[in-house]
């Protein structure tokens, strides 16, 4: 959901007078000479100590710094020194203290994984994007879907499957020919990659209180590879995933160029 919130309040530090800015950066050249250029002009604090956390970089950036501060409550802005920026603002120098005070936030809740591998260990891990399984060999993965305890299709050929938020919507989901989700939607995005059979399922749409389980059939002949975000896990075996909507993270952005406004733009680009 993104909202414009006019008037400072203590649960909206970043309107301050004068926030107090932490600065963190990939490791592109642009985005490390960004850096330098900011903290000089703008001076920088302790990530901690800071009311909001200016990330510079790319989208990979972004999903980075997000884990990073994840449970700390700090308001995140970004500003593209990267390649494809979708989820960030437009790098300026000037005028940043204002353009922070003025932004809109969106909120975002990550999907929770939990995947068991082979050897019986689980992996934990969370995605703000989605989590795809993918197969790890020329075999295509063959996999099993349940939705709340029920199962769905219980045969699923393809080179793999992705569950998408919707702030991941526009990302890998969308290359795959999944839906665009609006970021107020309560749903979440189910997405075959290059079915096989059932040759004509597209995916579904789910309600973001559900729980999905995975099971990989066959995983000795055909294995799969469990992602969620940037944190992999071979010979995935069972995964379960569902929204941690007890999660919450702030995202701020340029009036008129908020994440709902570029989700819709992005409906009707042709």
């Amino acid at each position: 959901m993104q909202q414009p919130i006019p008037s400072p309040s203590t649960h909206e530090p970043w309107r301050k007078a004068r926030p107090a800015l932490a600065f963190v950066a990939s490791s592109a050249p642009d985005a490390e000479l960004a850096l330098q250029r900011l903290r000089r002009f703008y001076g920088e604090c302790q990530p901690e100590d800071a009311d909001v956390i200016v990330a510079l970089g790319g989208d990979g950036m972004m999903l980075q710094t997000l884990h990073r501060f994840l449970g700390t409550g700090k308001p995140i802005y970004g500003m593209n020194r990267g390649s494809v920026g979708f989820l960030m603002n437009e790098f300026r120098e000037d005028d940043l203290i204002e353009r922070i005070r003025t932004a809109t936030r969106s909120i975002v809740h990550p999907l929770n994984m939990v995947a068991s591998d082979g050897q019986g260990a689980q992996t934990r891990a969370r995605a703000f994007n989605e989590v795809s399984l993918l197969r790890q060999t020329h075999q295509a993965a063959k996999l099993e879907i349940a939705v709340d305890g029920t199962v769905r299709l219980p045969e699923l050929i393809a080179d793999g499957l992705l569950l998408a938020t919707p702030t991941g919507s526009t990302a890998y989901n969308l290359s795959a020919n999944g839906p665009i989700l609006p970021l107020s939607a309560p749903l979440m995005a189910l997405t075959p990659i290059s079915a096989f059979r059932p040759r004509r399922w597209r995916g579904a749409l789910l309600p973001d209180r559900v729980r999905v389980r995975i099971r990989v059939l066959e995983p000795e002949k055909r294995p799969v590879s469990a992602v969620a975000d940037h944190v992999e896990i071979r010979d995935a075996r069972n995964i379960e995933i569902e929204m941690d909507h007890s999660v919450t993270l702030v995202m701020l952005h340029d009036p008129g160029h908020g994440l709902d406004e570029r989700i819709l733009r992005e409906q009707f680009d042709a």
